[in-house]
């Protein structure tokens, strides 16, 4: 563990005022006929902003105004990962996808559901995920995930500057986004489908990573990457990253891609 880091463990006053609860065992949505359980807490008490920064080093992330971590006791194959901002480089590759989105624009608001971003989610589940969990989301449940943060989260929108004239900038892109002491942790992002030859997907991590070095923060969470799942692999590009192994953050080696 880095010297500057603060500790992943949890500070003691949290864990006497926390309940951890175990979900029963559910199919697993990354590997086929495995099942998973998860560990979850409540973020809505007080001091939430400090207990998310603390489980998010610990391996949790948010979902709505609840925290969970994998807890599989035969599979370790969910890994925490997390981008090394200050060891990042902007590779030709990673230039070239910055370069095709140059005329996608960010801009921060607050945590408050609109029906522009949900028609655009609509659109991105329809044609990338027509199968999954969210596919019969309605506007209420995109409300809830939207705005039943308790902790520092911001929507990012993502609108082009090639409209017609007089009318106003598309939606192309947004990213639900925690900020956290250490760092950005993305919860949650969608895209146009018409833009999927650009790599608006890559092109928000990368956004991200560029915003965390403006902010002076040295991490992007990116949630879990799982060892074995096609839907999870492409993380691993965006290294140098970091794994958390067991209380501490590492290194990913190519070792750990093809183990």
């Amino acid at each position: 563990m880095k010297e500057s880091e603060p500790r992943t463990t949890l500070p003691s006053d949290f864990i006497r005022r926390m309940k951890f609860y175990l979900t029963t065992p559910q199919p697993c949505p990354y590997l086929p006929e495995q099942t998973e359980r998860k560990v979850f807490a409540n973020l809505a008490v007080e001091n939430a902003v400090n207990l998310h920064d603390s489980l998010t080093r610990s391996g949790f992330r948010r979902s709505q105004s609840i925290a969970y971590r994998p807890a599989c006791v035969a599979c370790q194959a969910c890994r925490s990962v997390r981008i090394d901002v200050r060891n990042f480089e902007f590779t030709r590759r990673r230039r070239r996808i910055l370069s095709a989105n140059a005329d996608l624009h960010r801009s921060p608001h607050e945590t408050e559901a609109t029906r522009e971003q949900f028609r655009l989610l609509k659109r991105y589940l329809d044609t990338r995920h027509a199968e999954g969990g969210m596919a019969d989301m309605t506007y209420r449940d995109f409300s809830s995930m939207v705005g039943a943060s308790p902790v520092r989260t911001v929507i990012f929108e993502y609108r082009s500057d090639k409209t017609a004239s007089g009318s106003e900038p598309a939606l192309e892109a947004a990213a639900l986004t925690d900020v956290l002491r250490d760092g950005l942790s993305m919860v949650y992002s969608f895209f146009s489908p018409e833009r999927s030859r650009q790599s608006p997907g890559a092109f928000l991590i990368l956004d991200h990573v560029r915003l965390a070095a403006e902010l002076g923060l040295p991490y992007v969470y990116l949630g879990y990457w799982v060892r074995g799942s096609a839907k999870m692999a492409y993380k691993s590009d965006y290294r140098p990253l970091e794994m958390l192994d067991g209380d501490d953050w590492r290194p990913v080696t190519d070792d750990d891609l093809t183990a």
